[in-house]
């Protein structure tokens, strides 16, 4: 199953509405299909116009290596040296924290991921799940 447009554009607006209920700082969403392409994004008034390059370096890094941003980081804690690896690989586009959310289908396979931010990390994360749950998905942070 691939990401349609059509619940790329749910996540979006969902993981936004979270972002507002919580007050939480503006918010940029971008959804990656499971090649690592856009399919949508949107930046919230406000907030700062490099924040498309974090949100997709967030979701890249998930989409890529299979791995959550929560893992990601815990990796690069753990192993610096393998996350300083795959940011060579992949020239520097991976941001390993959370709000980088693995996409997965009904059965478990990846299907993309979505990379939120603006807030906290862990906030981020927050709006994504919720924008992801609202989409009938099931995300992994």
């Amino acid at each position: 199953m691939a990401i349609s447009l059509r619940k790329a554009r749910t996540i979006i607006r969902k993981a936004l509405e979270k972002g507002r209920e919580m007050d939480l700082k503006p918010l940029s969403v971008v959804v990656l299909d499971a090649g690592g392409h856009v399919q949508a994004f949107e930046r919230e008034d406000g907030a700062a116009p490099g924040r498309f390059a974090i949100a997709h370096g967030k979701a890249y890094g998930a989409v890529m290596l299979g791995m959550a941003g929560t893992a990601q980081m815990k990796r690069a804690e753990d192993q610096a040296y393998f996350m300083a690896a795959v940011n060579g690989v992949y020239g520097g586009q991976v941001i390993p924290v959370p709000g980088g959310v693995l996409l997965r289908d009904k059965k478990g396979a990846v299907i993309g991921a979505v990379g939120v931010t603006g807030d906290t990390s862990d906030n981020d994360a927050v709006a994504a799940l919720n924008g992801i749950e609202a989409a009938g998905l099931t995300g992994e942070i």
